[in-house]
């Protein structure tokens, strides 16, 4: 397997993705290959610094750089030999199987649609975010922003990608899928829900369990739960304001500390005909790391090809 990484994607680029592949490199197996994308001279000085010969790893060239404030859509055309658009182009020639970045998540949307682009018969390719549980195990919220306006079939669209995602990655057997809405009743919420909340009670290949609140996004209710980007990103917004405020305050407590986003790395671009991996721009070495091996995890799961399996077979 042969996995792409953008050294110069992330705030802390390209010390914090140089110190996270190696760190990443001990913990994968000796067949996993990464690829290095970035200015050739700086990732040579870079692992020299750190005691590792450059011909010892596969360098790319890519000396331009998607900024975190560029226009996604503009700056992909433009800047053909960015480590984003570069990590596109192997990716959509197959020469890397994965790709992951910590870059501007707004381009690694676009390149994912204009390089890669959707599998066909999926309507909106979405991301998604772990939510730790509180009893243990993790559950899934999408769409967490790439969609802020949604159609009641592209709904259903995402219960089934998570769906592959919690039974592939997460080895959740027949997860349960819950609609967030503003009450549990069939008949509440808003013409979207209610029209979702009947297609997804029809669909013959997800567990639909139907509408949860958000008081139950942590508990054991719903494994993988539905909504619109602008909702599930307001969801996630707020739960990382509350990790923040408990890590200021000094706030002891295991289960929030679930809520760090090192642990988990990135998260999966799901409906699309590649792993792709988007980091958070923060991202330190540890971050880095899990990105990696979340790419190697999605991959070696064949997701791709199961989600491909289901949404052509509808």
């Amino acid at each position: 397997m042969r996995i792409g990484l953008d050294i110069s994607g992330g705030d802390f680029a390209p010390d914090a993705t140089l110190d996270g592949l190696l760190l990443a490199v001990d913990e994968l197996p000796a067949s996993v290959h990464i690829v290095l994308i970035g200015h050739a001279d700086d990732i040579a000085a870079g692992l020299i610094e750190r005691g590792k010969k450059p011909d010892h790893f596969e360098i790319v060239h890519a000396p331009d750089v998607i900024g975190m404030g560029d226009n996604p859509t503009k700056s992909f055309a433009s800047k053909p030999d960015s480590s984003i658009s570069v990590g596109f182009r192997l990716l959509k020639e197959k020469q890397i199987d994965a790709f992951a970045g910590a870059g501007n998540t707004g381009a690694m949307l676009v390149g994912a649609v204009l390089s890669v682009k959707p599998i066909e018969g999926v309507q909106r390719p979405c991301i998604m975010s772990l939510i730790p549980k509180e009893s243990g195990g993790f559950g899934i919220l999408l769409d967490v922003g790439s969609n802020a306006e949604c159609k009641p079939e592209t709904l259903v669209q995402f219960a089934q990608l998570g769906s592959m995602y919690a039974e592939n990655v997460l080895g959740i057997e027949s997860p349960a899928v819950g609609l967030i809405n503003i009450g549990e009743e069939p008949e509440k919420g808003n013409s979207l829900a209610l029209a979702a909340h009947q297609l997804l009670k029809n669909a013959y290949d997800i567990r639909f369990i139907g509408n949860i609140e958000g008081r139950d996004l942590f508990n054991q209710k719903a494994d993988v739960m539905v909504c619109d980007g602008f909702t599930g990103n307001v969801l996630l917004k707020l739960m990382e304001a509350f990790y923040t405020i408990f890590v200021k305050k000094g706030i002891q407590s295991d289960y929030m500390s679930r809520f760090n986003y090192e642990a988990y790395g990135g998260t999966p671009i799901l409906g699309i005909n590649s792993t792709v991996i988007v980091g958070h721009g923060i991202s330190n070495k540890t971050a880095i790391k899990n990105m990696i091996k979340l790419a190697f995890q999605v991959e070696n799961a064949r997701l791709t090809e199961k989600i491909k399996a289901i949404i052509q077979h509808d």
